[in-house]
């Protein structure tokens, strides 16, 4: 343990590298299928090019750059119309040419931005560039303890097109990072380039990361924290990195450059090697592709297409509908969920689009939650939530009931009507039944009407919750409520036990 160190007293420095897969049919530079790493046999995906075998020709994929395209234009980025391919030389198992195609000095798009929300307002986050590149097969570690263990490899991820965009070091709180991070992905799944599914590793993150002290503007001795492929990994890591930085350069110790792990199970960093440079790889042009060409009226075209993005999205849904900005920002994560909110506020008019975002927000999303579900999977229709909706503001059911119902909706596909009246969950707003209701209950708790005319007046909630449980969950709670306080205060007048 270091002395005790002010974390005020430093800020943290950090850019990341996002490695978004390509959601082609097809691999970056022959016609191998992508597929689905948790479905498909090992090594069932895998040719001679992406195998990396001698006299073998890459072509490259022009549906990977047409979705660069669309990135790079949502990121405001410069498109290029000439970039160059290169060759990344390191040695590997998963990387079985012995060199990796990327894109180095030219890339296809620079010098863009992406606009966060923040605690602190909005935030401009440059971009420094967005590359074209091939991912990398995958190791599978095996520890044998009658031998020094071994390790397997999977091809079928080699090959696979990759965009990297890399930021400036623009960041300086865990906040703005997750904030990056969320905003980015939610580009990506809206504008149809990745499916956003972190548990299968379509989406890495490398993050750069130095302190130095408040109100400095050096740059310091970095650290690059590797392949982190979820947001919790990724703020955790952070935090320790940054904590251990501070700690080191408080104690007078210095940073080194190094390339890290992130061990989670242990909740800590781990040195891999020695950070390399841009030399250590020893980049050249690709000799077997020639400059990537994109005339202007491909990119122009991409650019009409561009579907609405989800800031501008949010940013609309809050005039429009007069949502907060937490619930926009929930529902244009998945353009799916957008849709499904704006059908439901076409489906019934009669029904707040706020009181729409607040069950999407709050009582879909927890259903998710708790079921493991995904979005797309669910059984209920936009008209039908705006049906049950209705039902709730019309007076048909109560607040609780509809949850209730909702949950079944979720869990069968039945629509509201039919499960209502299957179970006779009809709200009770006969004042004749509720006045019984409350009679029933006074009568049968005298000790406990004693307390309350003695004083003890929060029994009304006790009495109340009573009532609701004798009638089912069913009554409507503003007349039992009025009900209840009438005859309450009428006891208490005419001093009857």
């Amino acid at each position: 343990m270091g002395p005790e160190v002010s974390p005020t007293e430093y800020e943290a420095v950090i850019g990341l590298e996002v490695h978004a897969e390509l959601a082609t049919r097809s691999k970056m530079f022959c016609s191998c299928p992508v597929v689905d790493p948790t479905q498909s046999a090992p090594n069932s995906a895998v040719c001679p090019v992406c195998a990396g075998m001698p006299g073998v020709l890459p072509v490259v994929n022009r549906q990977a750059v047409e979705f660069a395209l669309r990135v790079g234009l949502a990121l405001e980025c410069q498109i290029n119309h000439s970039s160059l391919f290169a060759r990344k030389n390191y040695f590997y198992p998963d990387l079985p040419k012995g060199y990796q195609i990327s894109q180095y000095e030219f890339p296809i798009a620079e010098h863009g931005r992406l606009q966060i929300q923040t605690s602190a307002g909005e935030k401009t986050i440059r971009i420094r560039r967005a590359h074209l590149e091939e991912d990398t097969g995958k190791l599978t570690h095996c520890d044998d303890l009658s031998g020094p263990g071994y390790s397997l490899v999977d091809l079928n991820r080699a090959g696979v097109p990759l965009l990297e965009i890399v930021t400036e070091p623009d960041m300086h709180s865990l906040e703005e990072v997750r904030d990056y991070a969320t905003t980015l992905r939610a580009i990506l799944v809206s504008l149809g380039v990745n499916s956003g599914d972190m548990e299968k590793g379509v989406i890495r993150f490398e993050a750069n990361v130095s302190v130095r002290l408040q109100g400095s503007s050096v740059l310091n001795t970095r650290a690059e924290i590797k392949n982190l492929n979820s947001f919790r990994f990724m703020e955790r890591a952070l935090a320790y990195e940054i904590d251990r930085q501070i700690r080191l350069t408080a104690a007078g110790g210095t940073v080194e450059q190094e390339t890290l792990g992130w061990n989670e199970a242990e909740g800590h960093t781990y040195s891999q090697r020695s950070k390399e440079e841009a030399h250590d790889y020893r980049y050249f042009p690709e000799p077997d592709l020639p400059p990537l060409v994109v005339e202007q009226e491909w990119i122009d075209r991409v650019a009409s297409a561009l579907p609405e993005l989800p800031r501008p999205m949010a940013l609309r849904f809050q005039s429009s509908y007069g949502i907060t900005p937490a619930a926009a920002a929930v529902l244009v994560v998945d353009r799916g969920v957008a849709a499904f909110f704006e059908q439901a506020i076409q489906a019934g008019p009669a029904v707040s689009p706020i009181i729409i975002a607040n069950w999407i927000t709050g009582e879909l999303y927890s259903w998710l939650n708790q079921n493991g579900a995904r979005f797309d999977q669910i059984k209920v229709t936009p008209a039908a939530l705006a049906d049950l909706l209705a039902r709730l503001a019309q007076g048909q059911i109560n607040q609780p009931t509809a949850k209730q119902v909702f949950s079944e909706m979720l869990a069968g596909g039945l629509p509201a009507g039919e499960i209502i009246t299957a179970r006779g969950l009809q709200q009770i707003n006969d004042s004749g039944s509720i006045s019984a209701l409350v009679r029933q209950v006074l009568h049968a708790n005298p000790q406990e009407v004693i307390s309350f005319k003695a004083g003890k007046e929060s029994l009304a909630n006790w009495f109340f919750g009573q009532v609701m449980k004798a009638a089912r969950g069913q009554a409507n709670p503003n007349m039992l409520r009025a009900e209840l306080d009438r005859q309450l205060q009428a006891l208490k007048t005419a001093g009857l036990s």
